[in-house]
């Protein structure tokens, strides 16, 4: 009999939690207010983040501040160089530079019409004085720890490859970066360059022995 109650609570729990999610997806849902389908937004939003993050580059190439693309900008840099039909769009502009050039790079950001904000910790400088946090390009610090609980910090700006319009991070500090932050984006964007070769078993005798665990989890869910 007990047994029998169990099983009757454990379903009115389970299906009040149902109702309960699909009410909160129908309010979230409510506030949002709708476009129409469209190509063109979305190809448009694509075009705004490399248009973005073009005149950063070449804002801070012409001021001769010295930078490094890094983020799923990086990733989807070096994934093109494999597969160009496995490149991953990504929302964010996200540059490395030296603490000590940020009045620099404001300078030239600045002559570029971004504006520079101080969020949260965050340093980053918003594409236009009405944009929002995620019409930005982010500035991460080299040599420091993007989270204090982070077991290594952020490449130095020397390791780079030169782009065409553009320095991107080196791909064994991207790699290394990646491993270390290990959220669910940097394991989606590792898990795409391992799908391209980029990356494979013998990386993991090349990153930090501490992060080799990582990459052989990667390696052995490379579907998630």
């Amino acid at each position: 009999m007990q047994l029998l109650q169990t099983s009757a609570f454990t379903v009115i729990r389970l299906r009040f939690l149902a109702c309960w999610r699909r009410l909160s997806y129908n309010r979230a849902m409510s506030s949002v207010k709708l476009q129409e389908f469209s190509w063109e937004k979305m190809i448009r939003a694509v075009e705004k983040v490399r248009e973005r993050l073009s005149r950063a580059a070449t804002a801070l190439d012409q001021a001769g501040v010295p930078y490094a693309v890094v983020g799923g900008n990086a990733v989807a840099a070096w994934v093109s160089r494999a597969d160009e039909a496995a490149v991953r769009n990504t929302d964010d502009v996200d540059i490395l530079l030296r603490r000590g050039d940020l009045e620099a790079a404001t300078t030239a950001l600045s002559s570029a019409g971004f504006v520079r904000r101080h969020t949260a910790g965050i340093e980053m400088f918003l594409d236009g004085p009405n944009a929002k946090a995620r019409d930005a390009v982010h500035i991460l610090f080299a040599g420091e720890k993007v989270r204090q609980e982070y077991l290594y910090p952020a490449a130095d700006v020397s390791e780079f490859e030169q782009a065409p319009n553009y320095r991107v991070i080196s791909l064994d500090a991207l790699v290394r970066m990646k491993l270390t932050s290990f959220r669910d984006k940097d394991r989606t964007h590792l898990r795409d360059l391992l799908g391209v070769g980029l990356i494979d078993h013998s990386w993991l005798t090349r990153v930090p022995a501490d992060l080799s665990p990582r990459l052989q989890h990667l390696i052995d869910t490379p579907n998630g």
